[in-house]
């Protein structure tokens, strides 16, 4: 049963990833496709970023440069050791999903800088510009550290946004684990890159997955399909927005250029007057609809 028209799913991927979902969605707005008009908006990790501009009803082109933060002494320094591990323990084959991100979040409280968990949620404030809730429904998902359950956050949660936004990127080895009412917190991306199951009720569902390049397709695609939706269109990033992000997706150097880079696709896409079956095309049929239907 269908309970509303459009979702749009946001995934994870890092500053850089967060930068090009900005500029895809702010250059898809310029195109007449404006992502923020969904009925539901997901967001995971660096997807949670973008998802609480859009759905509090803000122009994603204030991503277009990092924006100004704490003290760089009180950020998070890359710990490429410790995200090692954390691969590790999630490629570890026939692992329990929810033994591994345990695992997980006790790797994530070694060596833990409070000063850092507090910088991150200030710079998590600096870049959404607000710290309450929308109207629209928006989900941001998050782990919780210490028994590995997946938890979803809306504006009925208690949360505020910002918290909810900073949990959700918190990737051990590049965030800090995030506190709230006595628990800790780590990245959603730790139960899935783009949580799309949680779209489900939607009649259509707009993917955008930063790393689609790097993973398969095959986890995506199941969970499309536990959606259930009748359309669904995955956007990943093109070769030339790939080759902006450059080799490591937490670099903040290839911020501004992986923006530009998804102002450049969204202008690809948008100028896509092909048929159902190409990218641009689906997408701009798929949100006309939901348009339609709303009328």
């Amino acid at each position: 049963m269908r309970t509303f028209e459009r979702a749009l799913v946001l995934g994870s991927g890092g500053p850089v990833g967060t930068a090009w979902m900005a500029g895809l969605a702010c250059g898809l707005r310029r195109g007449g496709v404006d992502l923020g008009e969904a009925d539901l908006i997901v967001g995971t990790s660096a997807g949670a970023i973008v998802a609480a501009v859009l759905a509090t009803g803000q122009d994603p082109g204030r991503l277009a440069a990092p924006a100004g933060g704490p003290d760089a002494r009180d950020r998070p320094r890359a710990d490429r050791a410790t995200a090692g591990r954390v691969f590790a323990v999630l490629g570890e084959r026939g692992l329990e999903p929810g033994e591994a991100r345990r695992r997980v979040g006790r790797i994530a409280f070694e060596g833990a800088d409070p000063r850092a968990e507090r910088a991150v949620i200030a710079a998590r404030a600096a870049l959404i510009g607000t710290d309450a809730w929308p109207r629209r429904r928006l989900l941001i998902t998050a782990v919780d550290a210490g028994t590995g359950e997946p938890v979803v956050w809306d504006r009925d949660s208690g949360v505020p946004l910002a918290h909810a936004v900073a949990a959700s990127g918190a990737f051990p080895g590049a965030v800090p684990p995030v506190g709230i009412d006595g628990r800790w917190y780590l990245d959603g991306a730790l139960r899935s890159g783009t949580n799309a199951d949680l779209a489900a009720g939607a009649r259509t569902v707009v993917v955008v997955e930063p790393m689609a390049h790097l993973f398969p397709r095959e986890p995506l695609e199941r969970e499309l399909a536990a959606a259930g939706a009748d359309t669904a269109v995955s956007i990943g990033p093109d070769p030339a927005s790939v080759r902006a992000f450059g080799p490591d997706l937490n670099d903040l150097a290839a911020w501004e250029p992986a923006y530009r880079a998804g102002l450049g696709q969204a202008g690809d896409l948008a100028q896509d007057r092909g048929g159902p079956g190409e990218p641009g095309g689906r997408l701009r049929a798929a949100w006309s609809t939901g348009a339609d239907a709303d009328r």
